[in-house]
Formats: C-alpha cells, structure tokens, sequence
C-alpha cells in the first residue's frame, strides 16, 4: 500500500484524468515554486476508473485557479488549512486565460511584439470556443 502524508497547507486536486497531471504540473509552472508536491497518477477510481492527485504543499494564493479551469473544470480542488479540508473549489471555464494558449495566427500582434500576452477570450462555453483578443484567431477546446 501506497501511503503520501497529508499536507499542513495548499490544496489538494483531486479527479484529474488519468495521465494529466504532468500537464497540470508544467501549466501551473510548479517548477518555480519552492514547495513541495505529490503526483500520484494512474490511482484507480470508482468513479472515473483511473485517475491522477496532486497535492501541493504552498502558500494558498500561489495557484491560479483559472488555469485549472481552463484545462479540466471538473477537477476537484480541495482547500487545505492547518491539516483540515476547508474549501472545495467549483471550477468552471476562465471568461479569459492569459498566457496559457498560443496564437498560431502569423498576422497576430503576438507574432511580432514579443513581450505581448497571449489572451484568450471564452465566446463560447458550450462548444468551449475561444478566440485571440488582438486577432480573433479561434481556439477550440473540445474534449
């Protein structure tokens, strides 16, 4: 049996799907931070079949949430405060994620300026549909 302790302070993301966690790792840029985090991937689930966690040991304002969002919002976020679940985020598609996506338009501003944040703008949360805000460059997000 597999045991990783518990956690003081951070969060705790739980219903990844399996084999997303190191997505997840590399979107939130956890290489820079100085805390300590738990992968645990391929755990078998009830409810998904196989899933991944990740336990991050941080300060609780270090994540940006809307990322999380924008990668899978039905991911489980559990607040954690002085060893006790406090919180459970309801994530949900970002209205705007910035820097996450890429415009692949060779026309776009963000081609030639390269300082520029790449902003994406949800304009449609059913077909999860978002679009550049300098060029209007589509980007789906179908799963």
């Amino acid at each position: 049996m597999l045991n990783i302790s518990g956690i003081h302070e951070g969060y705790v993301l739980d219903h990844i799907k399996a084999g997303k966690a190191m997505d997840i790792y590399h979107h939130l840029h956890l290489e820079d931070f100085d805390c300590t985090v738990a992968m645990i991937m391929n755990v078998e689930s009830a409810k998904m079949g196989r899933k991944d966690i990740i336990k991050l040991e941080c300060p609780l304002d270090a994540i940006d949430l809307d990322i999380l969002g924008y990668i899978d919002h039905n991911i489980t976020v559990n607040v954690v405060h002085k060893d006790k679940i406090v919180d459970k985020k309801i994530l949900k598609l970002p209205k705007k994620v910035v820097n996450v996506l890429k415009c692949k338009n060779p026309r776009c501003i963000t081609s030639i300026e390269q300082g520029l944040d790449h902003v994406f703008v949800l304009c449609d949360e059913e077909e999860k549909l978002y679009r550049c805000q300098y060029c209007e460059e589509k980007y789906s997000r179908k799963r």
